[in-house]
Parts: structure tokens; C-alpha cells; sequence
């Protein structure tokens, strides 16, 4: 298998776990599940997506846990250099705040109200990234 082909491979499975985790966020939302794990789905969902395109970019570390670096990349190269219209990258700047108050913080309680929209824009984000990919 060429290089070429294992990055095509490599992508299409970042999306194939966006897709996935798209669905789980609707999943959850239609069964009135916690919040936390909504927006949680949502935003992975759209991460999986960045993931996906970093396969073909210079940035060493695209399968970093470091999520906010991943983030810079993505909006610097992707937004700033007008890839992606800005409100791309706002969803997922939004869905990973909540994301991170939501799972580190305490004493936080997120409506539905706040993550029904990401569902949304998370069907975008993906939808955005796949047709930018050609899969």
C-alpha cells in the first residue's frame, strides 16, 4: 500500500468515527440522555472530522490528546486561510468549551437547551469536511 493510500485509508476512518459519534449524539438527544454526553458525541464528532484532515497536513502531532493544539492548528490553517467559512470554526470552538465544562468542571449542569444546536452543527462540520475531502 502506498503512502497515499494509507493516508486515504487513515482519513476515511477518522470519518467513519465522526459519523459514529454524529450518530451517538442523536442518539442520546432523541432518548433525553445527559447533556454532558450529548455535547460530548457532538464534539467528537467534529474532532474526528479535524483528524481527518490532518492525515495530509504537515502537523506531526494530529493524534495528539491535546485537543486545544489540534484546535490552533485546525483554525489557523482551516479558517484563518478561509478553507472553512468562520462558522465551522466557531461550532467546534463552542462545542469543545462546553465539552471541557461539562467533563472537568464541577458543579456544572448543561441544559438541553445549549447542546441541541451542536447536533446540528456537528451534521455540518461533518458533511463540510467530507465534501472538502472528496469522501
Amino acid at each position: 500500500m502506498t503512502l497515499n493510500e494509507k493516508k486515504l485509508e487513515l482519513s476515511k476512518y477518522r470519518i467513519k468515527q465522526a459519523e459514529e459519534s454524529l450518530e451517538e449524539a442523536k442518539f442520546l438527544l432523541s432518548g433525553n440522555k445527559s447533556p454532558r454526553s450529548i455535547i460530548n458525541r457532538a464534539y467528537y464528532a467534529m474532532f474526528y472530522s479535524v483528524l481527518s484532515l490532518l492525515v495530509y497536513e504537515p502537523y506531526s502531532s494530529y493524534s495528539s490528546s491535546k485537543h486545544s493544539g489540534v484546535l490552533s492548528y485546525f483554525n489557523k490553517r482551516f479558517i484563518k486561510e478561509g478553507v472553512f467559512p468562520d462558522n465551522i470554526g466557531r461550532s467546534i470552538n463552542k462545542a469543545f468549551e462546553l465539552r471541557q465544562r461539562g467533563d472537568y468542571r464541577e458543579y456544572i449542569d448543561l441544559s438541553y437547551e445549549q447542546v441541541a444546536p451542536f447536533i446540528d452543527d456537528a451534521e455540518i462540520f461533518v458533511k463540510t469536511v467530507k465534501s472538502h475531502l472528496g469522501i
